[in-house]
């Protein structure tokens, strides 16, 4: 899949900062930038400086990594780390279990190999999501079905659940894209009278809460991803929570080889399936370190991406992404929101997006139409595929994954921010509505350029 932003090579050019934030000082005021010449066209930026850079870094990363090194016991086989970490991030999320893995990715297809998903099997994802959603599906040779978005929210329409369910379907698995809530309460109450089992994908949703209690533990289980992008960070890794003892300890003798492990209740392995998902020590010792931190940055966010809606939400043409009744905490990995070309003198997206990079402010017009994608469509041609499901039913699930709403929001409407934006100032904050109230001023002139 291309999406128009590639996160992770963004998140590369950013410099790496030490253990304190840089702080954006004032610049240019906000009426200042607005009469001011786009720097497309050969004006000043609005942001001169850099946002803060990620990630955050110091003293604790580096005695936990010296620690883990000098002790000898890099595997979590024969550490204690890993068990530390499991143990601090499960009480901090409110679940019973924690198993640490080798990344989001593995957390998810680890639970679906514990719920020994397969050939005929489907599982409902949204199509507005990151490939791995998709990935981790194929892998198991099961059909992924896409549900349409909810423009409004960039999360997956729930009220469209239900007629995506087939006798076949075996999984839904959400996905708290940017780091919001999905709409938690309609889709369990659609899994519960359906007797289907919830996956919740919350690989970007570190700290997001559904009325008070942290996503990820709503439904059978939740995922994880510390991806270096990601608001938990040790560069690759994973984790899967659950309130299940039995999932808990089919999940980790599914990643550790279909075999047991140190803890007794892990002992001995389970199931007819496994791999090696597990996370080393060294990752499990940035991890606690890095979660000294989680809370305060967390905050920040949220009080930066508030004061920015409140901004954003006075400019036509520009609207947040709704936070649906119940959620009481987004974990803002994204700032989504909609771009209307008609409040901007028809200016394309794709150079209102340039025009924003230009003033300083990185942007992205995020993902695309997967389930249109050649990647994904060229499954229905995949000889295993035709093999287990034959033409006719390959045929038939392309034109099932049809999403007219998520072609809008993806060809024409989103924009991200990134989550290390949210880190800075208010004065950072003003920059950015100063950017894009410059552009508007200038969007007439920016199209014929």
């Amino acid at each position: 899949m291309q999406s128009n932003f590639n996160r992770r090579k963004f998140i590369n050019t950013l410099s790496m900062a030490g253990a304190g934030l840089a702080i954006g000082a004032p610049h240019i005021a906000s009426a200042r930038a607005g009469n001011a010449k786009p720097a497309l066209l050969g004006g000043t930026k609005t942001f001169p400086p850099a946002f803060p850079g990620w990630p955050v870094y110091g003293q604790p990363e580096e005695k936990g990594l010296m620690d883990v090194l000098k002790s000898k016991k890099w595997g979590r086989l024969d550490g204690n780390v890993m068990p530390a970490f499991e143990s601090a991030y499960a009480k901090q999320l409110g679940a019973k279990h924690c198993l640490g893995v080798s990344s989001g990715t593995s957390a998810l297809y680890t639970m679906l190999g514990a719920l020994d998903i397969g050939p005929g099997d489907e599982v409902i994802i949204p199509v507005y999501t990151f490939i791995a959603t998709y990935n981790v599906v194929v892998l198991n040779y099961a059909l992924p079905v896409f549900v349409d978005t909810d423009i409004e929210s960039f999360q997956v329409d729930a009220g469209k659940i239900e007629a995506a369910i087939t006798a076949q379907t075996k999984i839904i698995m959400p996905v708290h894209i940017g780091g919001s809530p999905a709409n938690i309460d309609m889709i369990m109450e659609i899994a519960d009278r359906k007797k289907i089992p919830v996956i919740e994908d919350a690989c970007q949703a570190h700290l997001a809460e559904w009325r008070g209690k942290k996503v990820g533990t709503y439904g059978l289980a939740g995922g994880f991803s510390f991806q270096s992008s990601k608001n938990l960070n040790c560069a690759e890794g994973g984790a899967i929570v659950t309130n299940d003892a039995s999932f808990a300890k089919t999940c980790y003798s599914f990643h550790n080889q279909g075999q047991g492990g140190q803890r007794a209740a892990y002992n001995p392995g389970v199931g007819t399936r496994g791999t090696n998902m597990r996370l080393t020590e060294f990752q499990g010792s940035i991890l606690l370190a890095q979660m000294t931190r989680l809370v305060e940055q967390s905050k920040r966010r949220t009080e930066n991406a508030d004061y920015l809606s409140k901004l954003l939400n006075d400019i036509p043409g520009i609207t947040p992404a709704k936070l649906y009744e119940g959620t009481t905490a987004s974990a803002y990995h994204l700032y989504m929101f909609r771009y209307n070309k008609e409040h901007f003198a028809g200016l394309s997206r794709a150079k209102f997006l340039e025009a924003l990079s230009a003033e300083g402010i990185p942007c992205s017009g995020g993902y695309g139409m997967i389930n249109k994608d050649s990647y994904v469509t060229g499954l229905a041609k995949n000889k295993h595929y035709l093999k287990i499901y034959g033409e006719k039913t390959m045929q038939e699930w392309l034109a099932r994954n049809q999403c007219p709403q998520n072609d809008i929001l993806s060809t024409e409407q989103a924009i991200w921010f990134f989550q290390n934006m949210l880190l800075g100032s208010k004065t950072d904050m003003d920059q950015i509505a100063a950017a894009i109230r410059k552009i508007q001023k200038n969007a007439a002139a920016l199209g014929k350029g």
